[in-house]
């Protein structure tokens, strides 16, 4: 599935802190992260064909907090393309203070946002999926939590036909085949995720690559 994107669509990135990562309300930016490259990306190829991208991302989200405010920075916001990447937090919170959110009530609350764009709005519809890259020995214990979210991301695409970009496989086989960290140097999985969660440069430029990769101009 290919995201057709229109001249003068509103493109809108919403998740937690690796879609905000430096985005600026009060000054309109939209950050330095895999949206603003994304959107660079897109610009430099299709300059006929100019996009407003909005980005929503907000630290520390989980998708109980994306339902929470929809309708403000969702369906408010009048979007022709939405992509969201949520759930690493609900995974995290379990690990370092206890607080679960299981794998049923995390597909509940993805479903209600899409069930609500579907109705909404004409919105097309990119998930990508939430990941880790263990920088630390204790890291490949989310993955018992987080696997099941992704599954759901994966299942919601296709029952939905919502485009995918498979982030976790894509960035775990970039930083396996990267290998491991020798002598400080950052290869491997901190070569794209220094904490296994946040990009770095280069993961973010890899993530925004998937995601225009996916898209056209129509």
């Amino acid at each position: 599935m290919t995201l057709s994107i229109k001249a003068g669509s509103t493109v809108l990135f919403i998740g937690d802190s690796i879609t905000e990562w430096g985005r600026d309300d009060t000054t309109g930016s939209i950050g330095h992260g895999f949206v603003r490259m994304a959107a660079d990306g897109w610009a430099a190829a299709h300059p006929e064909h100019p996009i407003t991208v909005v980005n929503k991302g907000i630290g520390g989200n989980r998708v109980i907090d994306l339902r929470n405010r929809w309708t403000r920075d969702a369906i408010d916001v009048g979007p022709d393309v939405v992509t969201i990447m949520v759930g690493i937090n609900d995974t995290w919170r379990r690990f370092d203070i206890g607080e679960t959110t299981t794998t049923a009530s995390y597909e509940a609350d993805l479903r209600f946002v899409l069930g609500r764009l579907a109705a909404e709005t004409s919105a097309q519809v990119l998930l990508i999926e939430p990941f880790v890259l263990p920088v630390r020995p204790d890291q490949w214990q989310w993955r018992e939590d987080l696997d099941a979210r992704i599954a759901v991301v994966r299942r919601l695409a296709a029952e939905t036909g919502a485009t995918l970009v498979a982030a976790d496989g894509l960035l775990t086989a970039l930083a396996v085949n990267a290998g491991g960290n020798t002598d400080g140097e950052a290869r491997g999985f901190a070569r794209y995720a220094d904490d296994g969660v946040h990009l770095t440069d280069e993961g973010n430029a890899e993530l925004a690559a998937a995601w225009l990769a996916r898209t056209e101009a129509v």
